[in-house]
């Protein structure tokens, strides 16, 4: 979950070739179009790109954050094309 709202993305399933799925609730689901991992330099990472209505591309670019369990990064709101740095906590 998001930790400035109530925003969930939920990852399962990665496989070896990157890819991986998402789903996004805003509290409703938001139709995700792409979706993927990395490993790379030392990180793990995730992007995600959401196309909906008030979504049109808008994107997340997240980094594994081990020590405290959390994926953080930038929110590229692409209706207002504007960049927000997020977090999000799983969720028990």
């Amino acid at each position: 979950m998001r930790t400035d709202g109530g925003y969930i993305l939920q990852l399962t399933d990665p496989e070896p070739d990157g890819s991986l799925q998402a789903a996004y609730f805003n509290p409703r689901p938001i139709n995700v179009s792409v979706a993927a991992w990395k490993h790379e330099g030392g990180y793990l990472g995730a992007f995600v790109e959401l196309r909906a209505p008030n979504y049109p591309g808008s994107t997340y670019t997240l980094a594994y954050d081990q020590a405290n369990d959390r994926l953080v990064g930038i929110y590229f709101q692409a209706a207002m094309q504007q960049k927000f740095e997020v977090e999000f906590e799983r969720i028990p």
